[in-house]
C-alpha cells in the first residue's frame, strides 16, 4: 500500500484546512519545497499535493512551487486543485506529474474526463469529495447535489486510472477516515481507490493496507501535528 504525504500550498505556504474551510486553517513555518524534501529523505516514494489557490480560482496558481518539486526529489506526485482544461492537464504532465487529479471539472462535465483520460492515458486521477453522500465541487464550496455511487457508475469505464475518495466531513478533524463509505466507493470503483480524510494515527494507516480495491492513504494534518512520527510511517509504508 502507498502512503502519501499531503502538501496543500496556500499563499505559496503549507496550510492544512478544517472540513475544507478557508477560513479555518492552519499554517506551517516550512516551505512547500522543503516540506516535500523532508519527505524525501525520509523514504516517501509518493507525494500528494493541492493546490488550494487554483482549486478557488480554477487555474494552475502553484505550477512553479510544484515543477519546482518535481524536478528536485524523484518523487511520484499526484497534484490537484482547479485544474479545469486540457492545456493545465499538459502543464502538469509536462513538468513530469504522475497523476493529474480531477475534480470539479469532472464532476461538473463528463465529458471534460472522458476527453482527459483519453488524451492522457493512465495519467488521470478522479478525485471525489464528498459530504454526507454527495460531492461537493469548487473547492467544497458548492453541493452538487449528486450522488457520489450514481456519478461514479457514470463515468466508471471512462479509463480513471486512480480515484481519491475523500469525506469533507472527516478532512482535517483528525477522527479516522470514513472506512465505511470509502469500501463501498472501491467495491464499486473500476481503478484502484486511494483513501483521503482523518488519518489521526498508524493505526489508521494500518487498517487501510490489505482493504480491497485499497491502492494508498493520504496523511496530512497528522503529521503536521506532530500525531504521527514520519519514522513509523515509513515502516508501514511498502
Amino acid at each position: 500500500m502507498k502512503i502519501f504525504p499531503a502538501i496543500d500550498i496556500k499563499d505559496k505556504k503549507c496550510v492544512r484546512l478544517i472540513k475544507g474551510d478557508f477560513d479555518n486553517k492552519t499554517e506551517y513555518k516550512m516551505s512547500p519545497v522543503d516540506q516535500a524534501e523532508k519527505f524525501k529523505d525520509h523514504g516517501f516514494k509518493n507525494l500528494h499535493i493541492v493546490d488550494l489557490d487554483g482549486a478557488l480560482l480554477g487555474e494552475t496558481v502553484n505550477l512553479d512551487i510544484i515543477k519546482d518539486i518535481v524536478g528536485k526529489f524523484d518523487l511520484k506526485v499526484e497534484v490537484g486543485g482547479g485544474i479545469r482544461s486540457i492545456d493545465s492537464i499538459k502543464k502538469y504532465i509536462d513538468t513530469g506529474i504522475e497523476k493529474v487529479i480531477l475534480g470539479s471539472a469532472a464532476i461538473k462535465d463528463k465529458n471534460f474526463l472522458k476527453e482527459a483520460c483519453e488524451k492522457f492515458s493512465n495519467k488521470i486521477a478522479l478525485g471525489l469529495d464528498a459530504k454526507d453522500g454527495y460531492l461537493s465541487v469548487s473547492g467544497w464550496t458548492e453541493n452538487s447535489n449528486q450522488s457520489t455511487l450514481d456519478y461514479l457508475k457514470e463515468v466508471n469505464n471512462y479509463g480513471v486510472s486512480r480515484l481519491i475518495y475523500t469525506d469533507i466531513n472527516r478532512d482535517g478533524m483528525k477522527q479516522s477516515p470514513n472506512f465505511e463509505e470509502t469500501l463501498k466507493v472501491a467495491k464499486t470503483s473500476n481503478c484502484p481507490v486511494i483513501i483521503s480524510g482523518g488519518v489521526s494515527s498508524l493505526d489508521d494507516v494500518k487498517k487501510a493496507k490489505g482493504l480491497n480495491n485499497i491502492e494508498g492513504i493520504i496523511v496530512g494534518k497528522a503529521i503536521y501535528d506532530g500525531d504521527i512520527n514520519l519514522e513509523e510511517l515509513i515502516k508501514v509504508d511498502a
